[in-house]
């Protein structure tokens, strides 16, 4: 979390049981509100796998109690989602029902690779088409192409924003992470058209960026490298390829185009709860 702690004022939590660790909360201050950590997609409290629920129990009860001593108003808690889960378990999302209120709710987007694979066939005879175009996937560590000639213009022209990641972060993580995060193009020619950056966690990928330049876009140079990704990590055994939330600011609350277009690769929706414990 290194990279962004300009952004945010940290408030991380061990919790220890006899002297020894068995949680974690990631987490961040701002003002009076304890957050589980907003720089992250995931976090929540992280108990041992060896916590049974009443124990669980107690370490939300000692991270209340915590809260409320450092003065604290409310605790936010992101929940992880179930695709992350290396242990399935309801516990905390219980107790956190008992001890606060569910706040919002991200739809998270996924393609679960234990069931079969429901691509819409649209999107696979565009796929089987292209093959003959003459696409090249390149997988490399370098980011500068993708940010300074894809990502970065389209983010700025279509959104007017920049991405989350600058290139020196991003650079900086994927030094530190070789192996978790990797950079993934589609040229033609030697042209980029389009590129997607992966971020790995066990047997979960995660789209983190995707995005296409305007020739990229009229061959559909994106979607020819989700779906060689799909394939690659179905190949490779992977459980999981989250595609990220459809979140939008608009009366629905989230992007049906974009919806729908990850569901036409395969996805299905997961939730990630976000929950509410006010501290009296």
């Amino acid at each position: 979390m290194e990279y962004h702690k300009d952004r945010f004022e940290d408030h991380s939590l061990i919790l220890f049981k006899k002297g020894k660790p068995i949680a974690l909360f990631p987490a961040n201050q701002r003002e009076n509100v304890l957050y589980s950590h907003q720089g992250l997609t995931f976090g929540s409290l992280i108990v041992s796998k060896n916590s049974g629920a009443h124990e669980v129990y107690q370490l939300l009860e000692v991270l209340i109690d915590y809260a409320k001593n450092e003065g604290f108003k409310e605790i936010i808690v992101k929940a992880i989602p179930p695709i992350y889960f290396t242990k399935q378990t309801g516990e905390l999302l219980y107790f956190l029902t008992i001890k606060g209120e569910l706040q919002s709710r991200n739809l998270v987007l996924a393609i679960d690779y234990t069931k079969p694979l429901r691509i819409h066939k649209t999107k696979r005879k565009h796929y089987e088409k292209n093959k003959s175009i003459g696409f090249e996937i390149e997988e490399t560590s370098n980011f500068t192409t993708f940010w300074n000639d894809v990502l970065q213009p389209k983010l700025d022209s279509k959104y007017n924003a920049k991405p989350v990641h600058s290139l020196a972060e991003i650079t900086k993580l994927q030094n530190e992470f070789p192996s978790n995060i990797i950079q993934y193009n589609v040229k033609l020619e030697g042209e980029i058209l389009a590129g997607i950056t992966i971020f790995k966690h066990k047997k979960v990928v995660k789209s983190q960026y995707g995005a296409t330049t305007v020739k990229g876009e009229s061959l559909r140079a994106l979607e020819y490298l989700f779906m060689y990704l799909i394939e690659k990590f179905k190949d490779e055994e992977m459980h999981y390829f989250s595609m990220g939330t459809v979140d939008a600011d608009n009366e629905l609350g989230y992007n049906p185009g974009l919806l729908k277009q990850k569901e036409e690769l395969g996805c299905v929706c997961f939730t990630q709860d976000i929950y509410k414990i006010p501290i009296a």
